[in-house]
């Protein structure tokens, strides 16, 4: 098993079919695993601080997901009953079409809600959904999270057109600089892909196909 890789992922259940069932498990092994956090639906997070409690796994849960296009009011409120809950790393989604019509300050205020309400309590990883940005978008947004004082920018939601390419990872990385954690996320399937994003300048991977990543499998999971 590869310990080092196990210790960069979010071991990912965000179906919107997913059950206690499922949680429960996704939990289980991700003690067994050791792997960074289990990323679930903030409905869930509650039931992971038991299942995890006395274990080094996080909780990670995702704000204004899938599609970004909450208020910021709203993704303030998800965030702060998300870490009284247990999470210890909220993933917010931007409000794409505000970052197409270029309302930059909008984009900020909206990642500084969600900054202001983990107040240094939790993780903040800003999802961009590259598969809908142009490379100067992803650029932009990347340097209005880091003003913003997010801790990561993201690749994906997996549920849009696409997910993490090594080529995305290296621009994120080259805008943010080394300040700031870049975590992939949607396609990583194995651990080639893994090491390729890593390589890349990923410093978190987002998958559900983490035991085939950890222990040299291969898996068809599109998150």
């Amino acid at each position: 098993m590869n310990v080092q890789l196990a210790k960069m992922i979010d071991h990912t259940l965000l179906k919107p079919e997913a059950t206690e069932e499922g949680v429960r498990k996704l939990c289980e092994e991700a003690k067994e695993y050791n792997f960074a956090t289990v990323c679930i639906n903030p409905s869930y997070v509650a039931l992971a601080k038991k299942m995890l409690e006395g274990t080094e796994v996080g909780i990670t849960t995702v704000i204004g997901f899938p599609l970004g296009a909450n208020t910021s009011t709203v993704k303030a409120f998800e965030t702060n009953e998300a870490i009284e809950n247990g999470a210890t790393d909220v993933d917010m989604v931007i409000h794409i079409g505000a970052l197409k019509d270029r309302r930059y300050d909008y984009i900020k205020q909206d990642i500084e809600a969600v900054v202001k309400a983990a107040n240094k309590r939790a993780i903040v990883k800003v999802i961009i959904e590259t598969s809908l940005l142009s490379d100067d978008e992803k650029e932009k947004v990347c340097l209005i999270a880091k003003e913003a004082g997010a801790d990561f920018v993201k690749t994906s939601t997996g549920f849009s057109t696409g997910g993490a390419t090594r080529e995305d990872i290296m621009l994120m990385r080259k805008t943010v600089g080394s300040e700031m954690g870049v975590k992939a996320s949607g396609g990583v399937r194995n651990a080639q892909d893994a090491e390729s994003v890593v390589q890349a300048g990923a410093t978190r991977i987002g998958a559900s196909a983490s035991i085939a990543i950890v222990t040299g499998g291969t898996s068809t999971e599109k998150y």
